[in-house]
């Protein structure tokens, strides 16, 4: 008996259930089981249903592609996280008639309700069957298949090779879209043959596909790049090289609020601050492992009188030798350092985006050396300082990650469980929720990375702490214990932003260009409706400038409502408007971004309500 007869027989049918687990194996409705078979239904909204859906909808699209495009050659086409994607090899560059043209037959052959049917064959039978139909992506992949028998799915005259498991037939596929087309080479080798990828997305019903898409237009709004352009912030340029940001004055007087509130936070948290240079020599990185572990992300050495320098794409070995400098003692332990400081990384240009991903960047990086005994309370307290930073900044919803030893690794079993203990016990002491990523530290120790959420739930890497036995060793550091004798101290790793690159962008998006008043480049804007109140309102702009708050002036021969409405595309918090009267009472009009129009305030009241806000970091 099937699974989908099960559920008949059990007067249980239900369209929303589209798979099942099978003794904890993902299986088609259409599975023969045995009796005592442990099952669990999968519904069509829950994760799994999601990722069948999608992966099923990607094959429609295939079968689509294939049916309109009769010389195209199939490849792979994966769900993805929000949708699905499906990599093809033709000649023509798909545009977006051609979109509209496959989702079109996509929504005609799912009207058509066709079995969607599982088929297993001898491997050899169907690399036969793959390279009589001259699909020889097909052919390349079941060539690498270890198993004998290989799966394959068949939904009305297409067929393509697939483990599974698929929704019953194409008739449930009723809430889709096709969204954009990139190029992608053959298994990500720049070397392999350049293909046509078409992304997409599916979902149950179609007011969840409408919420999506309306998300995406919210995305655009908000995109970095574009916001970054429009309000002056910063610009990558051609002539420079690719991933290299240039910050304009306005973009720059935000990144230097945000590093002068780091640095004053992490003096006040015990840390002392660093400087390195952005080059060393290469023998440095070959001690710290990094031409051994990282070389695809470092540039080609350069020659200075001799010898090979490196563009430096972290600063840790820098903190370390200043840490070798002197003879430390258990007492001094723990040592806290913290450096804003610049790397560089070759990231191939395909996957550079904006702020978010670049080959220069600042990373708001800290180096801790500690003994064994002093991890947790120190984790305990980065963690502390990560809520309070990224609280200040507008992020109070996090997904946590506890990452845990590698296959490969460097260290003892027992450091390695001391360490990832002193983690989660910092994590559970907080109370803060998380998740166990198993096998995923770094091979030199365990690590806690956090997510944070933005205003449209969408998470974003930023803090990581990572707890490191190698480059101690590697190094041959040392404290001299209580007990006269050398030891080792433990190293931890933290950076609480990530880059301020990074950061930045995703600050943009987060508030759509429109930062709080204490990050904004232009806090107030003053506004003479005439040319007679351009003295007062020069006075006005002085007491602001006098009080440390971020002004200009706009004293255009233009019309006020010109003024405000340009004031507003800048996303100006703060609007002084001054006409006759208020020059004569010494008064301002206060206009606010969101707000809008809240009255006439004395000079001294409007500046001291702009300057306390800015203290509280508003």
């Amino acid at each position: 008996m099937t699974l989908i007869e099960i559920l008949k027989a059990k007067g249980k049918e239900d369209p929303e259930i589209i798979a099942a687990k099978i003794n904890g194996q993902p299986a088609d409705l259409n599975t023969p089981v045995t009796e005592g078979t442990e099952i669990e239904w999968i519904n069509i909204s829950s994760p799994e249903g999601l990722e069948v859906l999608r992966h099923s909808t990607s094959h429609l699209m295939a079968q689509a592609v294939k049916e309109l495009y009769p010389e195209v050659r199939v490849t792979i086409g994966p769900a993805i996280e929000d949708g699905f994607y499906y990599d093809f090899d033709c000649e023509k560059t798909f545009t977006a008639d051609d979109l509209i043209r496959i989702e079109k037959r996509m929504k005609e052959l799912a009207g058509k309700n066709m079995a969607i049917e599982r088929m297993e064959m001898p491997k050899e039978e169907a690399i036969k069957l793959f390279d009589k139909m001259g699909e020889n992506y097909k052919v390349e992949i079941i060539s690498e298949i270890p198993d004998k028998t290989v799966s394959c799915y068949k939904q009305g005259d297409f067929l393509d090779l697939c483990r599974g498991p698929h929704i019953p037939s194409t008739g449930r596929i009723r809430s889709f879209k096709l969204l954009n087309t990139a190029g992608a080479y053959w298994r990500g080798d720049e070397n392999n043959r350049m293909l046509q990828r078409i992304y997409g997305t599916a979902f149950p019903t179609q007011t969840e596909l409408d919420n999506y898409l309306d998300k995406l237009e919210e995305i655009k709004k908000r995109d970095h790049r574009k916001l970054g352009k429009e309000l002056d912030l910063f610009s990558i340029h051609d002539d420079i090289g690719a991933g290299l940001i240039l910050w304009h004055p306005k973009g720059a007087i935000i990144r230097k609020t945000i590093e002068d509130f780091w640095r004053e936070e992490h003096l006040r948290h015990g840390y002392k601050l660093l400087y390195s240079p952005h080059i060393a020599k290469l023998d440095l990185w070959k001690t710290s492992g990094h031409t051994e572990f990282y070389q695809a992300n470092m540039y080609k050495p350069m020659e200075v009188e001799g010898q090979d320098f490196q563009l430096k794409p972290m600063n840790c070995p820098f903190h370390i030798m200043i840490y070798k400098s002197k003879l430390n003692s258990y007492r001094d332990l723990p040592i806290r350092w913290a450096e804003l400081g610049t790397v560089y990384r070759y990231e191939r240009s395909g996957v550079l985006h904006g702020l978010l991903r670049v080959r220069g960047f600042t990373q708001d990086d800290a180096h801790i050396f500690c003994r064994p005994d002093q991890i947790q309370d120190e984790i305990t307290s980065i963690l502390d300082f990560t809520v309070e930073l990224l609280t200040t900044y507008g992020f109070d919803r996090y997904d946590i990650y506890l990452s845990t030893r590698p296959e490969k690794y460097v260290g003892t079993v027992d450091n390695w469980e001391k360490a990832t203990d002193a983690l989660r016990n910092a994590l559970e002491i907080k109370g803060l929720p998380y998740q166990i990523d198993p096998g995923e530290g770094v091979f030199y120790g365990p690590k806690i990375d956090i997510k944070i959420k933005d205003v449209l739930d969408r998470a974003w890497q930023c803090t990581t702490i990572q707890v490191d036995f190698n480059l101690p060793e590697k190094f041959s550091l040392s404290y001299v214990g209580e007990d006269g004798r050398q030891h080792q101290p433990i190293m931890i790793h933290r950076a609480l932003m990530g880059s301020l690159e990074r950061f930045f962008g995703i600050l943009i998006e987060h508030y759509a260009g429109a930062f709080p008043l204490w990050l904004s480049p232009v806090q107030v804007k003053v506004l003479p409706i005439t040319d007679k109140q351009n003295e007062y309102a020069e006075e006005v702009r002085h007491n602001l400038d006098s009080a440390g708050v971020r002004v200009e002036t706009d004293n255009r021969n233009e019309k006020i409502g010109h003024k405000i409405r340009e004031a507003q595309l800048e996303k100006i918090p703060y609007m002084f408007i001054i006409g006759g009267r208020e020059a004569e009472s010494r008064n301002v009009a206060v206009r606010m971004r969101k707000e809008g129009d809240i009255g006439a305030l004395p000079l001294e009241e409007a500046v001291n309500k702009v300057t306390q806000e800015i203290s509280l970091k508003r």
